[in-house]
């Protein structure tokens, strides 16, 4: 893969996310460790480490049964090993199960006010 397909499928990977993310308030996109990601409060929920996958803010804990359960979609490298985040297979995982995961980091790192406002929102 050359640079500019690196590029182009890169900022297609960065659009779903943006799409699948619509919705939930204060979101940005910006960058993290030099990357295109999806920020709320200027905190990381998801970054496109390149066009095949997705960085997704998350707890140990939930990460390691992730990757238990669905080793297809969710794994790790020795750099995120005990950190706070997993990588997603982006091919391999459908839209709906994206956007709940994105959705959840969102929970976990927003602040509260725009959790309230989202539930407004849903009400």
């Amino acid at each position: 893969m050359d640079q500019a397909e690196f590029e182009t499928g890169t900022a297609a990977l960065v659009a779903r996310l943006e799409r699948l993310a619509e919705g939930l308030p204060g979101i940005a996109t910006g960058t993290s460790y030099g990357t295109a990601a999806l920020k709320v409060a200027g905190k990381m929920i998801a970054a496109a480490r390149s066009a095949e996958v997705v960085v997704l803010s998350m707890p140990l804990d939930e990460k390691e049964h992730l990757i238990e359960r669905s080793p297809e979609i969710y794994f790790e490298t020795p750099h995120y090993h005990g950190w706070p985040a997993v990588l997603v297979r982006a091919a391999a995982i459908g839209d709906d199960e994206l956007r709940r995961r994105l959705r959840e980091a969102w929970f976990r790192r927003a602040p509260a006010k725009l959790r309230r406002q989202l539930a407004g929102e849903e009400n």
